[in-house]
This record gives structure tokens, C-alpha cells and sequence, in this order.
């Protein structure tokens, strides 16, 4: 039982304001079952596989997918992340994220929404397009299917920028458009020019340099099984485990 993983008391303090509130009968133990939930995210476990340590695994996923569709994970994510005290650096990128086949079997219901599962070269994938802070640390994430191009994630992902000076990208989002939004918004843009451009494009190759460490941070995200492929067909309760995983490597 040591090896397994727990939620501590200071982690449980600053989750708790996130928790929905408790209608008739009270939730079981939040600590084992959100530990638990924590568990099987890391270690791309069925839920059925869970330790007894942690309770009925039923529990588990039920308390999992009924917090997901509320979005629950992600806003504790969200919320924690607006206290990043962040000033002058934020980083853009995308990454793909290998769908496994019981995320694509079957038909999408009449009427759903997509899964944001689409083909590329290396399979069917999706793509988590991200924002983080200058130590790495992600601030907004968001996903769309593989083959969707880095432009459209940059466009969802830029109203929410926060008030900062500099933005630092790879040559993927080098797009006048976007370079203007970002001048608008008072940000420099440090974003080396596509090869295509006849006019070269200037920019801090010093500064760019820092840019790996949000190559790091998908990679410590790509640590959890659950995130490095998706088994998820929902991609709600995909982006809910992209998001708990963010929330405990970073913000708990």
C-alpha cells in the first residue's frame, strides 16, 4: 500500500475549493477516490485494474466521467494556473497524442460532436495545442483532431494569453495575422520565419532558445499513459486527463 499513490493534505486543500457541491447523500472519501482517478491516469490502468486500496473501481470511474463531462478537472487546472504570477514569457506549441483504437471504434453518435481524432503520417492522433510560462508550466491547453493545423489552436488559444511581453513560437505559427494579433495585445512575437517567406524575419535566437522547455513539459505530460495515447473516445474526458495530469505535475 506505500507504493501507491496519495493525495496529501495540502494538495486536498488547495483541490477542494474546485469540488462541486454534495446534493443528498455524501460523496465517498474524496481523497481515495480522487487518488485513486489520479492512479489509473498515470499508469494506464482499466479501471477495473484498479488497486482495492483505492475502492470499487465502479466508484472510481463513475465519480471520473461524471466530473468530466462538468469540466471539473479542467477548471482546477484553469484556476490554479491563474495564479502563475507570470510577467514577461509565454510559450506556444502543439504536440500529437497517438489514439488508441478503442478511441476510434465504433460511430460517432447522430448529433455528437467529432472526437477530434483525424489521420496524419503517424496514425490517427490527436493534438493538444498548449500555452505555459516561462518555467513551463501549462496555463491553457486545448484539442483538436491530428491533422487540424497549429494556426487554429493559436486562434482559440489567444484570447486567453495572458498580459505579457514576449511570446515564443516555432516557425509554425508564422502567420502575419497572428503576429498583428499578438502587436495588439502589446506582446513581441520571437518567431523564426517560415522557409517560404522572401523577406527574412528577424527575431531573438537567444530568447528562442528557452523555448524547449515546453518540449519538456509535453514530455512530462507524455509520462502519463493515459495522455500519451488516447483511449478515450469522449474528447472531454481526454482533455479532463491531459488536464489532472497537468494539475498534479504542476500546480499541486
Amino acid at each position: 500500500m506505500s507504493d501507491l499513490f496519495w493525495l496529501t493534505d495540502a494538495q486536498m486543500a488547495r483541490l477542494e475549493p474546485f469540488f462541486p457541491k454534495s446534493h443528498g447523500k455524501p460523496r465517498v472519501d474524496d481523497r481515495r477516490v480522487l487518488s485513486g482517478i489520479i492512479s489509473i491516469n498515470r499508469n494506464g490502468l482499466r479501471w477495473r485494474d484498479a488497486p482495492s486500496a483505492y475502492g470499487p473501481h465502479k466508484t472510481l470511474y463513475n465519480r471520473w466521467k461524471r466530473w468530466s463531462d462538468k469540466g471539473i478537472f479542467a477548471r482546477m487546472m484553469a484556476g490554479l494556473a491563474t495564479k502563475h504570477g507570470e510577467e514577461k514569457t509565454v510559450m506556444i506549441d502543439a504536440t500529437y497524442l497517438k489514439a488508441h483504437r478503442t478511441a476510434t471504434s465504433l460511430g460517432v453518435k447522430k448529433g455528437g460532436g467529432g472526437r477530434l481524432i483525424g489521420r496524419t503520417k503517424g496514425g490517427m492522433n490527436t493534438k493538444l495545442h498548449a500555452i505555459c510560462d516561462s518555467r513551463g508550466r501549462p496555463l491553457n491547453l486545448f484539442i483538436t483532431a491530428g491533422q487540424v493545423s497549429d494556426y487554429v489552436g493559436a486562434r482559440a488559444l489567444l484570447s486567453g494569453l495572458p498580459d505579457v511581453d514576449w511570446l515564443l513560437g516555432d516557425r509554425g505559427y508564422d502567420a502575419d495575422w497572428f503576429r498583428e494579433a499578438l502587436k495588439d495585445k502589446g506582446m513581441r512575437a520571437c518567431i523564426p520565419g517560415r522557409k517560404q517567406r522572401k523577406k527574412p524575419v528577424k527575431y531573438d535566437k537567444r530568447r528562442y532558445k528557452r523555448r524547449n522547455r515546453i518540449e519538456i513539459m509535453f514530455g512530462r505530460l507524455k509520462d502519463w499513459r493515459r495522455v500519451a495515447t488516447r483511449y478515450d473516445r469522449c474528447p472531454k474526458v481526454f482533455l479532463s486527463a491531459i488536464a489532472l495530469a497537468a494539475l498534479v505535475i504542476y500546480w499541486i
